[in-house]
């Protein structure tokens, strides 16, 4: 709750969240997830003094592994080669729910499945068509389901 000068809120109204600032994954192989998500899905690396404050004592000792999204949202990776993320096993139901999306250009998103492709990553599901859009499901280096999807074309 938070308190007013005369009222109690006792719920968050919208658009007091403003965006996700970060997604925190545990990896296994850090230099394959950072190509995974730099050299791959083109995400940008934080270094210097772009790696939160927090962070700098891990990053140093390459523990952590920061990256930013053109809309500002931050990717943490944090090395834990002692746990078990999840397992990308292909016997496995689809499902669309726990995953990690990311939005692209409807124009842009045939060559992102072909640079899925080249890398030679197994797609999952699809390229899929929906009433709400197109997308392609794949797993990264730990076995974390990623999605790159985009609005219909008008």
């Amino acid at each position: 709750m938070i308190s007013g000068d005369d009222q109690t809120i006792q719920v968050l109204m919208p658009g007091m969240l403003r965006r996700v600032h970060h997604l925190a994954l545990h990896v296994k192989d850090m230099e394959a997830s950072r190509h995974f998500y730099g050299g791959v899905l083109g995400l940008r690396e934080l270094t210097g003094e772009e790696v939160p404050s927090t962070l700098k004592l891990l990053f140093e000792s390459g523990k952590v592994a920061n990256f930013i999204t053109p809309d500002g949202t931050i990717l943490d990776l944090f090395w834990k080669p002692e746990l078990l993320p999840p397992d990308a096993d292909p016997g496995r139901e689809f499902t669309r729910a726990g995953h990690l999306a990311f939005d692209i250009e409807p124009q842009m998103f045939d060559q992102a499945v072909e640079v899925i492709r080249y890398h030679q990553i197994p797609i999952d599901h699809g390229p899929v068509s929906r009433p709400t859009g197109r997308g392609v499901y794949f797993y990264d280096p730990d076995g974390f389901l990623v999605e790159i999807r985009c609005d219909l074309c008008d």
